[in-house]
């Protein structure tokens, strides 16, 4: 299974949306270089106050673009770096994978998905109504969150858009992804 990378997005500041970057560099155990959830100890404000010296398991934050085009069949308009992901994936089914795969990013660059993004409110404060496009359910009922998956820096390096993915199944059994 491969892909490629459409486009890669960091933020100094707090900020919901990342601008788009020519290239972002990945660094072991910390996450985008320059970014503001970049670290060891988790950075996103949330869970900050609820416990600063927990592990930053939300490092590199990953969409799919093919949300987008979904999105857009909806009425939105939205593009890479907007939901505030690091990387934006052409190809590959985040969803779908495995707790424990690994993503290589172009020639150097290895994460470790770590789970589920959990969407919030600000989705709808950056469109009234999105957030109910990327939280659904699935054919049993159960809540489906689609804005994408987080993960931990393996090995770092330079990450552009064009990029190829390479994805590294677990060994099994394999474990479903779940909010982190």
């Amino acid at each position: 299974m491969s892909g490629t990378v459409a486009a890669v997005s960091s933020n100094g500041t707090y900020s919901f949306t990342k601008p788009n970057r020519e290239s972002i560099t990945l660094i072991a155990g910390i996450g985008v270089e320059g970014d503001v959830h970049a670290g060891a100890t988790v950075k996103h404000r949330f869970r900050m106050r609820k416990d600063p010296s927990q592990p930053n398991l939300r490092q590199v934050h990953l969409i799919h673009a093919e949300l987008f085009d979904e999105v857009r069949g909806a009425g939105f308009a939205v593009a890479a770096g907007e939901l505030g992901e690091n990387v934006t994936t052409q190809g590959i089914d985040l969803l779908g994978l495995p707790t424990g795969t690994l993503l290589r990013l172009g020639g150097e660059a290895v994460v470790e998905v770590t789970g589920l993004r959990n969407p919030c409110a600000q989705i709808d404060g950056f469109q009234q109504g999105l957030l109910k496009q990327v939280v659904g359910r699935d054919a049993e009922g159960r809540v489906r969150f689609r804005s994408g998956i987080m993960s931990v820096v393996l090995s770092g390096g330079v990450v552009r858009a064009g990029d190829p993915i390479r994805v590294q199944l677990p060994s099994g059994p394999h474990r479903p992804l779940e909010i982190v």
